[in-house]
Formats: C-alpha cells, structure tokens, sequence
C-alpha cells in the first residue's frame, strides 16, 4: 500500500479530494473529504497531491556533530507524542519525541495475533522528533501492541544509558488526561514517557501517609443542588471509552457526589442522567434503593428534565 493515513489525494474520475483516514486492506482505503464523511475508495481511483504541507511535520532525523555543553548534558526524555492531524481529526499520528541529549538509534515493531512489522527504523536526534507511526483513532480498541527499541548514542565523555525496551498495548485510560502542549511537535496532544525512571518508596513518607492528623484529611467540597453526568460534562477525552468504561466513571461520579451531598448534611439533590436506554437511571436507582442515608427517591420535574433525571430525599 502506497498510501498512508493523513495523505490527501484527488480522486481520478471526480472532482473530490480529501484525506487518506483509514487503510482498509491492500486495495481500498478511506477518504474523507471537507463534509466529513469517510469514503471507501480503490486506491487505484486517487492520486496523491503534491505540495501539501501537513502541520506538525516531524524534524529531519540527520546527525549533528554540534557539541553538547557537559553541564547541561540530559539523560532522560524519551516520550512518545500522539497528536490528531491538522487536517484529518480522526487520525492520530504517533512520534518518537527525543528530549534527552543523546542521539537515539530507534526502531518501532508492531504485533497482532503474533503477525510482527516493522513500521520504523532511524535515527532521532537530540532535542528531536521523528513521525513513526499513524492509526484511526476511532479503532484504539483495535490497535496492536507496540514494540520500541532504542539505543543511546554520543560523541560525548558521557556514559550512555542501557538500551530502551518498552512492549505498550495502550487503552483509552492511557489517553484520559488532558492534552497539553508539546514543544518539539508545536502541537496539543498526549506526551507519554517511554524512559520512566525506576520507582523509589519513601518508606518514611510511606510511614508518615499511615499516621496524618485529622487536619491533614482532605475536605470534602460541597456539591451543587443538581448534579450533571452526562459523560461530556464529566470528562473531555470521553471519545476514547467503550460504553462499559463510561458508565463506571458515570457511577464513580455519583457516589462522590452523594456522599458529599451527606457529609454536607443538604436535604435534597437532583442527579441529571439522561434517558437514554435507561441504564444509568436503573444503576442509580439501584443504589439508592438500598442506601440507608437516602429517605425516598422520584423523578425530577418532568417539565424541565423530563425523565432524565432523579431527585433525591436525604435523612
């Protein structure tokens, strides 16, 4: 297949053009033009457009003799940078993002189903970083597991590091947090650091967490009078969990809050849960049935929430 994600191509026989979003098989890919609608397509009928730029280019990975200051000489830095392209948001584009002072001889594999292929091989240079990989963000259930290795090289009176060895098979709580920017990409994405350093217990802090005075507990803040769990409210990465994952962090939500709603002594409040199918309604309502602090439970005002929501009568 000549054609990778994020290409933009000009189909042969129309006047359309759009962007390369998924890799269907050897034949057929996926185009997905300025509506947004993605279109199977025989890669025979596009052709590539030369000249288009895509932002967040990756740096050239070419060797500098330029001298490093030994002072300033920087060992650890080794991440992985996902970022959505500019132009096709359903495709993310992986990159190996060198902060360290070292030269990095790296190579990325992929495994599925024990069918193994190497999807990189180069060098990064200090204070680089290098486009190894791309994938449908939509398919992160299915993406494979990644293999990457890397060995440290420099001209330098430095000792180098042992060789990089990490096996990843990532899920959407590796994605859950906040997208921030990233330097080296000039681009908001997730940063995930491949070069972790070993963990070290405290064991007097260890010690000291078992025995914290009752000033030192965290207090609990006070909920509002109607609470929101609506999966978009609660989280801004909610495109990355499966249905199962939503409604545990749905559920989590509403114990804390109750809870709090308790400690607060409140008389009354309303959780908004949507209708929907009916099963974060029926998970409450389950709960609140059995719950030794709660006096009764009913729908809210219909005529604002409609069924989507659940008032709550605390002792």
């Amino acid at each position: 297949m000549k054609y990778k994600l994020g290409d933009f191509v000009r189909f042969v026989d129309e006047k359309m053009e759009g962007f390369v979003t998924r890799i269907i098989d050897e034949q057929m890919i996926g185009v997905t033009g300025e509506d947004d609608f993605e279109i199977p397509v025989l890669a025979s009928k596009v052709t590539t457009v030369h000249g288009y730029d895509a932002q967040g280019k990756e740096k050239s990975s070419t060797v500098t003799d330029e001298p490093v200051i030994a002072g300033e000489f920087k060992t650890k830095g080794v991440y992985l940078g996902v970022v959505s392209d500019p132009k096709a948001n359903s495709v993310v584009h992986f990159h190996l993002v060198n902060e360290t002072s070292f030269q990095l001889l790296a190579s990325l594999t992929i495994e599925k189903l024990q069918v193994f292929k190497g999807e990189f091989a180069g060098i990064v240079a200090p204070q680089s970083a290098v486009k190894i990989y791309s994938a449908q963000l939509a398919d992160l259930q299915l993406w494979p597991k990644f293999i990457f290795n890397a060995v440290y090289h420099t001209k330098q009176n430095t000792v180098p590091n042992k060789p990089l060895i990490v096996e990843e098979k990532f899920k959407a709580k590796d994605f859950a947090g906040a997208k921030k920017q990233i330097a080296l990409l000039n681009q908001a994405g997730w940063l995930i650091q491949l070069d972790e350093p070993e963990l070290i217990i405290d064991a007097q802090k260890l010690k000291e967490s078992f025995f914290k005075t009752s000033e030192e507990k965290a207090i609990v803040d006070k909920p509002t009078n109607e609470v929101d769990l609506h999966i978009e409210k609660l989280r801004n990465d909610h495109q990355f969990f499966n249905s199962g994952e939503i409604l545990n962090i749905q559920l989590e939500h509403f114990h804390k809050t109750l809870d709090a709603a308790i400690v607060h002594q409140l008389p009354e409040i309303i959780f908004i849960h949507g209708s929907g199918n009916g099963t974060l309604r029926h998970e409450i309502h389950k709960i609140l049935a059995k719950h030794q602090k709660i006096q009764t439970f009913m729908d809210a005002r219909k005529e604002k929430f409609g069924y989507g929501a659940t008032k709550v009568m605390l002792k």
